[in-house]
């Protein structure tokens, strides 16, 4: 499934919930469905914006990726566990947002991409930025990160609805 038709699938489940279900926290530490959308669609633009800071890198990046990031790209996702941030980038995602705003803010990241696919087809693959956790990443691995995190937070997302009760 590429990119853009995962995200139209994710657009499809947000038109299927109640603004109560929307903010349902089903218990403490584990977040609403609204701040998972909010979390999927803030780490796009953040994945984007290394898209972009690659296109405009000074020049080639030797360095690769990490242990981790290796065995990420080469399984082509994220593995199905719970990743658990540092406390410090861990801040909860926003709960608050309307369904409309959530369907506007993903009408923007897929013009984004698309924007942005074209710049990433023509940026050379040793222009990198750096991935906290996955080392030197390119272009190309910056966009894919995007879909195979909205993939990762599929199971999530099942989780949730199996726990809404309002």
């Amino acid at each position: 499934m590429s990119d853009l038709k995962l995200i139209e699938t994710y657009k499809g489940f947000l038109e299927e919930y109640s603004p109560e279900q929307l903010r349902h926290i089903p218990k403490q530490g584990v977040w609403s469905i609204n701040q998972m959308y909010d979390h999927l669609i803030v780490v796009a633009h953040e994945y984007l914006d290394s898209v972009e800071a690659c296109a405009l890198a000074a020049g080639e990046q030797k360095k690769g990726k990490t242990e981790f990031g290796e065995y990420l790209f080469n399984i082509g996702g994220f593995p199905p566990i719970k990743i658990k941030l540092p406390d410090e980038m861990n801040a909860p995602p926003n709960n608050s947002k309307m369904k409309e705003d959530i369907m506007l803010e993903l009408d923007q990241l897929m013009k984004r991409m698309k924007e942005l696919k074209k710049i990433v087809d023509e940026t050379n693959p040793n222009y990198k930025d750096k991935h906290g956790g996955f080392g030197w990443l390119n272009a190309q691995e910056w966009f894919a990160l995007v879909g195979m995190h909205f993939r990762h937070h599929l199971r999530q997302k099942y989780e949730l609805d199996q726990q809404l009760t309002v």
